[in-house]
């Protein structure tokens, strides 16, 4: 009886709710690109999950969970820290630092932090193309306090609260967003499944004044929807001994905002201490292929591991992120 009501809890999560209605033809949902707001939410965070193609919401083994799937800081022992850096494209730097505390060996709660940030850039304007002398920046920051606790030995959930602003120049758009997860042992091997609803929250817009040339200004502004996305994810680990191991996903994302992609991703690693991974995403603009690789290592008292990923995104170039991650 537990496990046939875990498994309609999933059903419910799995059934597409209200504007983010599932369309399973692609195509259908490319008119909504542009819709919503807080786009910085949607970039991934740690060189791992990157590299794998950001199928992660079924793997969600380490502090880097706290991103990808609530659930997931239940999933591993002890306590952890991440710290992500991706240089973005047009040089737009993301930073990400979560850390998990283990209340118990069924629960534990976590604490994020995101920032997203340009360089100054310089005001222009119809009379002065290539800048007036001033100049503004654009910045991006949000805090999120994450609770996972295991219901079952098979079956974990999560959920995230995050507050999120964001700056241009003298406006100011600020918002709360919620994520929930859930994480499935099948029973079937290492098999299991996650579905995860994050960036759920009401409409925002922003607040301040704009100056217009001519000497006008603007201080009513129209209301955007965050950037919600469903996505459900299937992972397995096709070989798994005392020194190698190959876990496979694959993850369906639905954005309020796009069509629907698909993304498939693999992680190989030696003997604990040296991993390779790689992943694909089908139908989605620009990116397309990922690769990187890690290396981790064990002290007395904590262990430490090093990423780097590599996300191809065709005409705009490519993405690097470099991501730690400590264990103790």
């Amino acid at each position: 009886m537990r496990r046939m009501h875990i498994v309609g809890l999933l059903l419910l999560m799995i059934v597409p709710v209200g504007e983010a209605a599932a369309q399973l033809i692609p195509v259908l949902g490319a008119q909504r690109a542009g819709t919503s707001t807080a786009q910085f939410l949607k970039i991934g965070v740690g060189a791992r999950a990157a590299a794998m193609g950001e199928t992660f919401i079924a793997v969600a083994n380490d502090a880097s969970a706290l991103y990808w799937n609530p659930a997931g800081i239940a999933q591993f022992n002890g306590h952890e820290a991440v710290l992500s850096h991706t240089q973005w494209l047009v040089d737009v730097r993301h930073q990400f630092l979560g850390a998990v505390y283990r209340l118990s060996p069924e629960d534990a709660i976590g604490l994020s932090l995101t920032s997203l940030h340009t360089d100054d850039m310089p005001v222009t304007t119809e009379v002065h193309p290539t800048g007036n002398g001033t100049y503004f920046r654009f910045s991006d920051l949000a805090i999120g306090v994450t609770y996972g606790k295991k219901l079952t030995p098979q079956f974990s959930f999560g959920a995230t609260v995050r507050y999120f602003e964001e700056t241009l120049d003298m406006l100011k758009m600020r918002g709360v967003v919620v994520d929930l997860g859930t994480y499935y042992w099948t029973g079937l091997g290492s098999s299991r499944f996650s579905a995860v609803v994050s960036n759920f929250g009401n409409q925002v817009a922003p607040e301040g004044t704009a100056q217009l040339y001519g000497g006008g200004e603007v201080n009513q502004f129209q209301e955007f929807s965050p950037p919600t996305l469903f996505k459900f994810g299937f992972a397995f680990e096709p070989i798994q001994n005392e020194y190698n191991t190959l876990t496979a996903s694959v993850q369906l994302n639905h954005p309020n905002d796009n069509s629907e992609n698909v993304s498939l991703g693999f992680e190989y690693v030696w003997s604990k201490t040296f991993a390779v991974r790689g992943g694909y995403r089908l139908n989605a603009d620009e990116q397309s292929y990922s690769l990187g690789a890690g290396v981790a290592t064990g002290l007395e008292i904590l262990s430490l591991s090093l990423d780097y990923g590599y996300t191809a995104f065709g005409r705009l170039g490519g993405v690097h992120r470099i991501s730690m991650l400590v264990r103790l």
